[in-house]
């Protein structure tokens, strides 16, 4: 077998144009680590601020990036709990920041970032799932503790990761609310899973969503920013948890904390960051065996083949026409 590989490798920051495939060498297992063939991944919004220049400290030039990646167990080394041909998937941990990442026909990840599973799923959606299920499940589990029968407003429905959570409770059996800032994007959420769906034109969402829910919610998963999240803590009722985990208007801290005045009496505020680690193989098993069936609906948003088609699947990205994950499939 060849000692090199085809993979995009920046050494820099740059425009699509850096995205460019050429040989590499080959990374080899060590003890702790194995070697994944890629089949396929999904390209994130953090790939693009990588790609742009614009990562934080953990990540350094020259760098493969790709954050996730789904495969075959290549190469192991001795006493690794894992063998030739397994398949996994492999997520965060510091792939495509600190060490090299998933754009590439082999990555070499921590056995504690890799998860097994058995499936005859097509590559494209399971390369689909890694981050953006991981994330989601994490914030229904360890974030809010959702159980079956309960409520749970989504306030970023239409990301990748508000799709995911959308999905993911409702085939727990959760009752589901759900926000869009565009109206037209209301059958996309139902799609989903969404039982409500509630139109964010900048008015409280609270006060709309107790006209329904008198006692308030749940559960809130708080993906938009800080500076709406008093208005998703207002919609819960006593006892009722919101998880913030994530700011897709890039409103991450808040100049005046005040929790007296932020969070309602009785209302819990939790977070997630969570890793691989934290999404364990039954809980996958179940997420793809729920998708087989026709449960969950994985929110994909197209399919590229091949490495040269990264760079298409930045812009797309970029441009935000087509909602869901863009994965790319190594053919």
């Amino acid at each position: 077998m060849s000692e090199t590989m085809r993979a995009i490798r920046l050494t820099g920051p740059g425009g699509y144009d850096v995205l460019a495939v050429s040989d590499v060498p080959r990374p080899e297992a060590k003890s702790g680590w194995v070697r994944i063939q890629v089949k396929a991944f999904g390209v994130n919004e953090s790939e693009v601020t990588s790609r742009q220049g614009g990562s934080s400290a953990d990540f350094s030039y020259p760098r493969i990036l790709g954050i996730e990646a789904a495969g075959i167990v290549d190469q192991v080394a001795p006493g690794s709990r894992f063998h030739v041909g397994d398949q996994v998937i492999t997520m965060m941990g510091g792939m495509g920041r600190s060490i090299d990442g998933s754009y590439a026909e082999y990555t070499v990840v921590p056995e504690e970032h890799v998860i097994g599973f058995t499936s005859t799923l097509a590559w494209e959606t399971i390369g689909a799932l890694p981050e953006m299920f991981q994330t989601a499940h994490g914030s229904l589990t360890t974030g809010v503790g959702l159980q079956r029968g309960q409520s749970l407003l989504v306030h970023g429905g239409t990301s990748t990761v508000g799709l995911s959570a959308i999905t993911l409770a409702h085939d727990l059996g959760a009752r589901v609310l759900a926000t869009t800032r565009i109206p037209a994007r209301a059958d996309l959420l139902r799609h989903h899973g969404a039982d409500e769906v509630i139109v964010d034109d900048g008015e409280p969402i609270a006060s709309r969503i107790r006209v329904e829910h008198p006692d308030g919610i749940d559960a809130a998963i708080e993906l938009v920013g800080l500076d709406t999240l008093p208005d998703t803590l207002a919609s819960l009722r006593r006892g009722g948890t919101c998880c913030f985990t994530g700011a897709l208007n890039g409103a991450w801290t808040l100049s005046d904390f005040d929790p007296l005045q932020l969070i309602p009496t009785g209302v819990r505020l939790t977070s997630y960051t969570g890793q691989a680690s934290e999404l364990a193989a039954d809980a996958f098993a179940h997420q793809l065996d729920a998708i087989a069936a026709g449960r969950i609906i994985p929110p994909i948003a197209a399919t590229y083949h091949g490495l040269e088609q990264v760079a298409h699947a930045h812009q797309a990205l970029e441009e935000g026409h087509a909602l869901g994950k863009h994965v790319v499939v190594l053919d």
